[in-house]
């Protein structure tokens, strides 16, 4: 793993140039730039092929940097970072003067977080300034949680990677908006509404409504079309899993979490029955279908209800599959 000193001062040094450096956290790697620096933030859009509304998010090392970076700080924000930070809590707060409007997609806000890695940490804190860290891939596909799958995107040339092992998290963080007139999350991710809710002491929305096309995106995560693998993916049922492996005229991969889809005879990825391992799984078996070239990835569909911390992540689970099987 790339994560000494020197590694450091290299990513540093090339941050300070305006270029791009992916790096790890606890949910995927991410693919870096100097959050104060239009040029370097449209090399991100750039790299990605990203669509310039889609906001990215803006990584700190704690409340005190956040601060500096948002033009009104409110309480609710304050208690949360307390709270979840460093941690996956993206927390969206009125933009200050200093993160180009670029960065927030065009709009008047912006997403804040305090990552939990130690590597990336002394990278912000090292760099000096804050960093835009969107998923460290090409836009719309899957989101990398090993180095190597930044790699896979990207020449050293252009994306100096620092290598912190596998991202325990495996998908991104649960973006809450405080410019509303309650809390509501955006996107979900491993922290739940309900642990949010019971940290500020107020109910907590989750929004479902999607914007329409062309409007500044108010979070990342939100494009119907994501996560998506390059062979063209369904959710089907448990019962449906042995149908799909006996169509003999196409190549199927399935990913199973269930007995039954353990059984199943064929290329079957066995995926964990716990929602956190899952979760932790998902995108690298994404990519391992991927790779053995299939013309179709089954998923099967995941599990309803459990306790409030599982049925959260499984949420969290099902929205990035209904995205990475949406139509393209």
């Amino acid at each position: 793993m790339s994560h000494g000193p020197e590694e450091i001062a290299i990513a540093v040094q090339r941050l300070h140039q305006g270029r791009l450096v992916a790096f790890p956290t606890e949910t995927v790697y991410g693919l870096g730039a100097d959050a104060t620096s239009e040029v370097a933030i449209a090399r991100v859009y750039s790299a990605k092929g990203r669509p310039s509304n889609n906001p990215l998010i803006v990584h700190v090392t704690d409340s005190t940097m956040a601060q500096r970076y948002a033009d009104v700080w409110p309480r609710d924000a304050a208690v949360l970072a307390r709270a979840f930070w460093p941690g996956s809590l993206s927390i969206i707060v009125p933009n200050g003067k200093n993160i180009p409007s670029l960065a927030t997609g065009g709009g008047p806000n912006v997403a804040l977080r305090s990552p939990a890695h130690p590597l990336t940490l002394a990278l912000i804190k090292a760099f000096g300034k804050p960093l835009v860290g969107p998923s460290a891939n090409r836009s719309g596909r899957v989101s990398p949680t090993l180095a190597s799958h930044v790699s896979e995107s990207f020449t050293a040339e252009d994306v100096f990677v620092l290598d912190g092992g596998p991202c325990a998290g495996g998908i991104e963080s649960t973006v809450v908006d405080l410019t509303r007139p309650g809390p509501t999350i955006l996107r979900p991710g491993l922290i739940s509404a309900e642990r949010i809710a019971a940290v500020l002491g107020k109910p907590v929305l989750v929004a479902s409504a999607m914007p329409s096309t062309g409007e500044s995106l108010p979070s990342p995560g939100l494009l119907e079309s994501h996560y998506a693998p390059v062979a063209p993916a369904v959710l089907i049922d448990s019962n449906e899993i042995g149908a799909a492996l006996a169509d003999g005229s196409q190549s199927v991969v399935v990913l199973a979490w269930s007995e039954r889809g353990k059984l199943a005879p064929g290329l079957v990825i066995r995926m964990p029955a716990s929602a956190a391992e899952y979760a932790a799984m998902l995108y690298r078996a994404l990519r391992d279908a991927d790779a053995t070239r299939p013309d179709l990835i089954a998923i099967e569909n995941v599990p309803r209800g459990g306790d409030a911390a599982d049925t959260a992540v499984w949420e969290a689970v099902r929205d990035r599959l209904m995205r990475a099987t949406a139509p393209r």
